[in-house]
């Protein structure tokens, strides 16, 4: 597959970008010329384009390389004792399993572990090995080490990743058991999200959490990550902020609480080279790229995320709807669902209080949830959904 579409499932493939035959969604299958027989125009004269937004744009996939990007750890000893304060709330530390991503030289898996908590440090570098160990054996099992990239656990289709680690041997070996999705929040997950793959990881975890894969597939994981302001601001953007209001924020304000927490200045943390040394942040032309204050945010998903209509079953057909939907975030919203959708646009619009000229662009991100579930739930036709494929689609 190609283009967005390779982000999707292959039980359903879903292409933004083809221009070929056409499918039905549904409980059976049709072309869009059988459709167009019977209202010549109906489908035909708003066409899937190729989505523009930035969105959607594929980043290249994850090779092993001889030379690691920096990284970013904490290095202040106060900004750690406030994010145990933020990470561990009120709740009962001794209950508390924390993942921490890269923790470096372990400054905040220290304070996690004086506070009570049980860490689990995935350290991608073998550098900081060593600053773990002696936590390790003097913590009497709290805490375990384990040597990979949480980022680039359980790669999804066509990335390449070496070595090519799985969350659920990992958990497995640990002890970590899945809880119903209705249950609190089994796991909590603090990382600094690296900063030229923001957006690639940030997409990712997206389609892990809709389709309960990798980490989800133990529960609601809640992340608190650090991320730039430029895409702190994206992720929570509105309909009032046009300019930032994206696919993505969309999707992650429909699954998730997204919540902003504090900034730290960028003085909190030190960086890793590749030289292998750590640096206060000045020195280097890509470390002067990481002199930036960073946001922590949280992202905890929603109970009430999935429903009897949207599921980890059908999450790529929402996605698609808010794809093409943004594809021409100007254009009236019922002509996107003549394009998509064999049901009667008026009657869907009318029920969730929408009116034809809307656009996507002033659309909140729960009424594109409750305009895909509408249509889901509609008995005015077997066929729900029309999507244009190529064969590279229905390739496994």
């Amino acid at each position: 597959m190609r283009g967005p579409a390779m982000r999707l499932p292959p039980r359903l493939a879903l292409s933004a970008l083809a221009r070929g035959p056409s499918c039905i969604l549904g409980s059976g299958a049709a072309t869009r010329k059988d459709w167009q027989t019977r209202n010549r125009r109906g489908f035909s004269d708003f066409n899937m384009q190729p989505l523009p937004d930035s969105d959607l744009e594929e980043s290249s996939p994850w090779t092993s390389r001889n030379r690691s990007e920096p990284t970013r750890h904490i290095a202040c000893k106060k900004a750690a004792r406030n994010l145990v304060r933020d990470l561990l709330e009120h709740q009962n530390p001794s209950r508390q399993i924390i993942l921490e991503c890269n923790p470096g030289p372990g400054i905040l898996t220290g304070a996690l572990l004086k506070a009570g908590a049980r860490v689990v440090a995935f350290e991608s570098e073998k550098t900081f090995i060593p600053h773990l160990e002696p936590l390790q054996r003097n913590m009497d099992g709290e805490l375990q080490v384990v040597h990979c990239d949480f980022f680039k656990m359980d790669p999804r289709y066509q990335e390449v990743v070496r070595p090519d680690v799985s969350s659920q041997a990992i958990f497995q070996n640990l002890g970590i058991k899945a809880v119903p999705w209705s249950a609190g929040v089994p796991i909590k997950v603090f990382g600094i999200l690296p900063y030229k793959h923001e957006r690639r990881i940030l997409w990712k975890i997206l389609f892990d959490l809709y389709s309960c894969e990798s980490i989800y597939r133990y529960g609601r994981v809640e992340l608190n990550m650090f991320i730039s302001e430029k895409e702190f601001r994206k992720l929570i953007a509105t309909p009032k902020r046009p300019d930032l209001y994206q696919v993505m924020a969309v999707l992650w304000q429909v699954a998730c609480d997204v919540k902003f927490l504090h900034m730290e200045p960028w003085s909190s943390f030190s960086v890793h080279t590749e030289n292998g040394h750590l640096e206060k942040s000045k020195h280097g032309e890509s470390v002067n790229l990481l002199k930036q204050n960073l946001y922590l945010v949280r992202m905890t998903p929603r109970r009430t995320l999935f429903t009897e209509n949207l599921s980890p079953l059908n999450y790529d057909i929402f996605f698609h709807l808010v794809k093409h939907c943004f594809g021409k975030r100007n254009a009236p919203i019922i002509r996107h669902l003549r394009s998509l959708s064999t049901v009667d646009p008026i009657n869907i619009l009318r029920q969730i209080r929408k009116n034809p000229g809307d656009t996507a662009a002033r659309m909140y991100p729960h009424d594109f949830k409750k305009l895909f579930e509408t249509i889901e739930q509609s008995e005015d036709s077997v066929f729900k959904w029309i999507y244009d494929y190529c064969p590279e689609d229905m390739e496994f």
